[in-house]
């Protein structure tokens, strides 16, 4: 189980995460779906790439819409956790 906390203007919160493991044997330790060879980071690029989670799931049987879902709250706490560069456009 993993615990992120994140600060959203001012609003302290804390989320557990039931289906994300980090298993230094598995994947190097990136972030997976339930102890499998599924990195959260494919997961979330295949929603950013603009498939939706029935496609997914076809694509990936042994994944649930349940994991898709906690692997989108799991990649927004984590940006939720840094501070990111950003470029201002004129």
């Amino acid at each position: 189980m993993i615990i992120a906390r994140g600060n959203l203007h001012d609003y302290h919160r804390r989320v557990t995460f039931t289906r994300i493991t980090i298993d230094p044997e598995i994947m190097g330790g990136v972030p997976c779906i339930r102890g499998m060879r599924m990195p959260v980071a494919t997961v979330v690029a295949a929603v950013a790439d603009g498939m939706t989670v029935p496609e997914i799931l076809t694509e990936h049987p042994d994944l649930t819409a349940e994991d898709v879902a906690e692997a989108l709250r799991f990649a927004a706490a984590a940006v939720r956790e840094r501070e990111l560069p950003l470029r201002h456009t004129a």
